[in-house]
C-alpha cells in the first residue's frame, strides 16, 4: 500500500473536533458543527494524482505526493500555493577524495552559501523578523551544547546550561507585563507558536470543558493547538481592520453560556497587524456572564506584543487585568540568529502542566523539554545593551517608517492600509511572481504586506517602492500587449 493510500485510511480514522463558523453554525443549526477537513486527506486517488499535475508535481511512489508536499487549494478558492520545491544539497563521503579536497569543497560550500544568506537578508520586507543585529562577542560560545532542560528556575544535573540568563529575561518581561516575580511562571520557548501552544494548554488544563475563542485572522497556530489538545474552538469573524468583530463574539458567547470560555487575544494580526481590545474582550466576557473563574485569556503577542508597551495611548496588556498568559517573539522584534519567544503565565496555574522528572533530577511544564541554552544568552544580550529606552527608540522609528512606506505607496496610485499601531504595511498583491520572491513578501488572497522593522530603512524602503512601481508598469504593459496580440490573432483568422 502506498503512502497516499496509507494517509487516506489514516485521515478516515481521525475524529478531530470542530472548529465552528458563522456559516457552519447557520447551515447546521447545531453547537458543534462538522469538521472541516484537509483537502489532501480527503482527496480521493485519482484527485490526488490529478491535482499533483495541476502543480507540476512528480508523483512519489506511484500516484502519492510526499505527504509534506504543500498543494494549492482549488480554482474557486481565492488562496492559492505557490510551490517552489527545495533542492537538496548532497551529503558526500569523505573517502571519495583527500581531505584537502573535502576541506576544499565544504568550505565552498559555506562561503557560497553566505553569499546567499546576505543577499537574501538585504532584499527582505515581507515577515516580522528584525535582521538587524550583530551577536559576535557572543561566538565563543558556539562551541559549548548548551541545553536548559526542563524547568528555568529549578537546576537539573546537566550542568552545561543559561538558567541565570534565561531568569535574567523573565524578569525583564514581568516587569514590562506587570507581574510581581513571585507570582510568575515562564520560560524561554523554542518560537512563538510553542508559546501559543503553551498558552493555551495552560487554558485547557485550568478549564478542561472550555471552549476557544479566536478571531478568523488569527495565527494558524492557536487553531494548531486546538486540534492537537482536541479542544471546540469558535473561529469569530473580523471587522475590516483585522480586529476581531465583539458583536460576533458577544453573539458565541451567549450561545455557549454553559461552558468556559478560552480565548486568544490577538496583539497584532498576522497580515494585517490588528490588535483585539483586551479591555473590551474582558467586559464584553462579564457582561455575557462569565467571572474570572470561568474565562481563561491567552494573549498572542509574537511581534506586537513588544512594541505595544512603548506606543502611547495603546492598550495596555497588563497581568494587573483577568489573565492568564502571554507570549511574544524573541527572534522578531527583538532580532536573533535563531526563532526563540518568552511565555509567561501565573505561577498558581502552572501546577496542572508540571511534573517531577526522576532522570533530570527536575520538574518540566515546558512543551519541548530540551530548550535551546544559546536563545536566552541572545535575549540577554540585546535586553542588556538596549535597555527599555533602546526598545522605544526602534518601535518609534518602525512605527515611522511604516507610516512614510504608506504615504510613498498611496502617492504611486496603490491602495493600502495601516492600522493605527501596527508597523505592518497592508497593500495590492503585485501581479510579478518574481518581484515577490525576489522581496519575499508574504501575501494572502489579493493582498501583500511589508512589516517595518528596526532594519529596514527609508532608503530600502525607496528602492523597495521603485522597484514595485517598475513591476506593476511590466504586467500592465504586458496586458496591454496581449489584448493587442489576441485582435492580430483575430485579424488573421
Amino acid at each position: 500500500q502506498d503512502l497516499a493510500s496509507e494517509i487516506l485510511h489514516l485521515s478516515s480514522s481521525l475524529k478531530l473536533p470542530p472548529i465552528e463558523t458563522r456559516t457552519s453554525l447557520t447551515e447546521s443549526g447545531s453547537q458543534v458543527g462538522e469538521s472541516p477537513r484537509s483537502p489532501v486527506l480527503n482527496m480521493s486517488e485519482e484527485d490526488f494524482e490529478v491535482r499533483a499535475k495541476l502543480v507540476g508535481a512528480s508523483p512519489r511512489k506511484g500516484n502519492g505526493l510526499a505527504p509534506y508536499q504543500a498543494l494549492p487549494v482549488t480554482k474557486e478558492d481565492m488562496c492559492t500555493i505557490t510551490q517552489h520545491l527545495t533542492p537538496a544539497l548532497p551529503v558526500l563521503e569523505p573517502s571519495d577524495s583527500t581531505p584537502e579536497e573535502v576541506e576544499e569543497r565544504v568550505s565552498r560550500v559555506i562561503l557560497e552559501y553566505k553569499k546567499k544568506l546576505e543577499e537574501r537578508t538585504q532584499m527582505h520586507m515581507g515577515y516580522p523578523y528584525n535582521l538587524d543585529f550583530d551577536y559576535g562577542p557572543l561566538e565563543c560560545l558556539q562551541k559549548f551544547m548548551i541545553n536548559n532542560l526542563g524547568d528555568p528556575f529549578i537546576e537539573s544535573n546537566y550542568g552545561v546550561h543559561s538558567r541565570e540568563f534565561e531568569i535574567g529575561v523573565l524578569n525583564w518581561f514581568a516587569k514590562l507585563w506587570e507581574i510581581d516575580v513571585e507570582d510568575f511562571w515562564g520560560y524561554v520557548t523554542n518560537c512563538g507558536t510553542e508559546g501559543n501552544l503553551h498558552g493555551i494548554l495552560v487554558g485547557r488544563e485550568t478549564l478542561p470543558d472550555g471552549i476557544l475563542y479566536s478571531s478568523v485572522e488569527t495565527h494558524y497556530s492557536v487553531f494548531k493547538a486546538a486540534r492537537m489538545y482536541r479542544m471546540d474552538a469558535v473561529k469569530i469573524d473580523t471587522l475590516a481592520s483585522g480586529e476581531m468583530d465583539y458583536d460576533h463574539f458577544r453573539a458565541m458567547l451567549i450561545k455557549n453560556h454553559d461552558r468556559p470560555a478560552i480565548v486568544n487575544v490577538n496583539i497584532g494580526t498576522t497580515v494585517r497587524g490588528a490588535v483585539d481590545d483586551l479591555d473590551k474582550v474582558i467586559d464584553i466576557l462579564k457582561e455575557c456572564g462569565f467571572d474570572e473563574d470561568n474565562f481563561y485569556i491567552h494573549c498572542d503577542g509574537a511581534l506586537f506584543g513588544m512594541m505595544i508597551p512603548f506606543v502611547k495611548l495603546a492598550p495596555k496588556v497588563s497581568f494587573k487585568k483577568p489573565i492568564g498568559s502571554v507570549s511574544v517573539s524573541g527572534h522578531k522584534f527583538v532580532g536573533a540568529p535563531v526563532p526563540c519567544g518568552v511565555v509567561m503565565t501565573r505561577l498558581k496555574l502552572i501546577q496542572s502542566v508540571s511534573s517531577d522528572v526522576e532522570y533530570l533530577n527536575s520538574r518540566d511544564a515546558t512543551i519541548m523539554g530540551s530548550r535551546n541554552g544559546h536563545a536566552p544568552i541572545y535575549l540577554w544580550y540585546t535586553l542588556n545593551r538596549k535597555g527599555y529606552d533602546g526598545i522605544r527608540k526602534d518601535v518609534e522609528k518602525c512605527l515611522m517608517n511604516a507610516h512614510v512606506l504608506r504615504k510613498m505607496l498611496h502617492e504611486a496610485g496603490i491602495s493600502t492600509m495601516l492600522n493605527e499601531l501596527s508597523s505592518t504595511v497592508v497593500f495590492e498583491r503585485p501581479e510579478e511572481e518574481e518581484f515577490v520572491r525576489k522581496w519575499q513578501l508574504a501575501c494572502e488572497s489579493d493582498i501583500a504586506h511589508v512589516v517595518v522593522m528596526p532594519n529596514i530603512s527609508i532608503e530600502k524602503l525607496e528602492v523597495f517602492v521603485q522597484e514595485l512601481i517598475e513591476s506593476r508598469a511590466r504586467m500592465a504593459a504586458q496586458k496591454a500587449m496581449s489584448v493587442a496580440k489576441q485582435a492580430l490573432l483575430a485579424q488573421d483568422s
